[in-house]
């Protein structure tokens, strides 16, 4: 299977210009493609997964990948898919959010030097010195009002409450632009992105047309939706990122496994690096026993993998199976660390002889008093790792796992991380 087949099949390609001169385009060879991302945050989020992993598609099937680090768009905000202006951002807020989305973007594409290396650009490199004048002789002149108006992005926000200003009015022409630079200068003969990019990126080709008389594509693809149909970002509620700081890796993967069962197949074959085959039978497997959720767990371990690395995907998983039941005493120390991340965390003393757990329980709002520890001891409802508690409440360096963690649990779900500074 082509490389725009295998795209067809994933349900990943919205529009594209000229089809059949693009499938026989990328057959002949190497092309150079890209997607920008605007650094309007510190970090990328699930959202923006689709177009980093389409670049990667492209990058296995032997093309060179130019991801984009908006330091110019950003600085302006695109209207798409927004009711009302965006915040400008100042020039050191954006130099910070692109350096984070560098290491974010490299650890999905192969940035080491070879035929298909993927290239880092930033447009503010070579927006930045365009004064405004050359702005407007070099791209303004290949654009009519008309054209700009009846884009979708456009019209959209001149039908609003709030209108649009000429500032993101003018972010078409400088996406263009920029479509216009990599093609001179890294023969990008391909952008692609989200499909409510299709105005800007179509304005790209027909400037290089316009311009430089010469033939670029565009493709786009869906959206990442979620199930009641609003799509993946940062000013939508409960936000997925991609900085572990922002989204810790064990709260990444509980995502992507906790995902509607009418979702999981389409996030597979968007996201998944699977082949196909292997995505079906998945989605079979998901429909003959969904309370597994066996595709969901195979799309969070990969995700998750990809995103953090193999060793924080194992920690995450261990995590999960420590917080949904498992023996913890044969946790790594990274999944110990994972779980202390995700519950209530109290430093130990230096020695655990002659305490009691009441405390600790108490403090961290697990229980409201003392004598309702003393019920629930009574009760064998607190372990203190695997060992369930005597009455009297007391611990021991024993029940330290890895010599650092002491691992509480109330009943089922209520967890308390205590730890030690130093291990022993």
């Amino acid at each position: 299977m082509d490389l725009l087949a295998d795209l067809d099949a994933r349900g990943l390609i919205h529009d594209t210009t000229e089809r059949d001169a693009l499938g026989a385009r990328l057959a002949k060879g190497n092309i150079g493609l890209y997607i920008g991302f605007d650094p309007t945050a510190d970090s990328l989020h699930a959202g923006h997964l689709v177009g980093q992993l389409f670049m990667r598609r492209f990058q296995l099937a032997g093309h060179r990948p130019f991801p984009l680090a908006g330091g110019a768009t950003g600085m302006v905000g695109d209207p798409g898919g927004r009711s009302e202006e965006r915040n400008l951002l100042d020039d050191e807020t954006l130099r910070h959010n692109v350096e984070c989305i560098k290491v974010q973007l490299s650890k999905l594409l192969d940035f080491e030097p070879g035929p298909f290396q993927a290239t880092l650009v930033n447009n503010a490199d070579w927006t930045h010195p365009i004064t405004m004048l050359e702005f407007l002789r070099d791209v303004g002149k290949h654009f009519t009002v008309n054209q700009m108006i009846a884009k979708d992005s456009v019209r959209s926000r001149l039908d609003s409450e709030h209108g649009i200003s000429y500032t993101e009015f003018s972010y078409m022409l400088l996406q263009a632009n920029d479509f216009r630079h990599l093609y001179e200068h890294h023969d990008v003969e391909l952008q692609a992105g989200a499909s409510d990019q299709w105005g800007n990126i179509v304005a790209g080709v027909e400037l290089i047309r316009r311009k430089l008389g010469s033939q670029a594509f565009a493709m786009t693809h869906p959206l990442m939706m979620r199930s009641d149909g609003s799509k993946f970002g940062k000013s939508v509620g409960g936000a997925v990122w991609l900085d572990p700081a922002r989204t810790s890796p064990y709260q990444f993967r509980q995502f992507w496994v906790q995902c509607d069962d009418a979702m999981v197949g389409t996030y597979l074959k968007m996201l998944s690096m699977r082949p196909l085959d292997e995505i079906e039978a998945l989605i079979e497997q998901q429909v003959a026993a969904p309370e597994r959720r066996p595709a969901q767990r195979a799309l969070a371990e990969e995700m998750t993998a990809l995103v953090h690395g193999q060793d924080a995907a194992v920690a995450a998983r261990e995590a999960a199976d420590v917080l949904f039941g498992a023996d913890p005493t044969g946790a790594s120390q990274a999944a110990l660390e994972a779980v202390a991340a995700e519950v209530p965390l109290v430093e130990l003393p230096s020695s655990l002889d002659g305490v009691r757990v009441h405390e600790m329980l108490v403090q961290t709002g697990v229980a409201k008093s003392n004598s309702e520890v003393s019920r629930l001891l009574s009760q064998g409802a607190i372990r203190a790792g695997n060992r369930i508690l005597e009455s009297d409440g007391l611990l021991s360096a024993s029940d330290l796992l890895k010599g650092q963690f002491l691992l509480l649990r109330k009943g089922k779900r209520d967890f308390v991380v205590g730890k030690s500074l130093t291990e022993g």
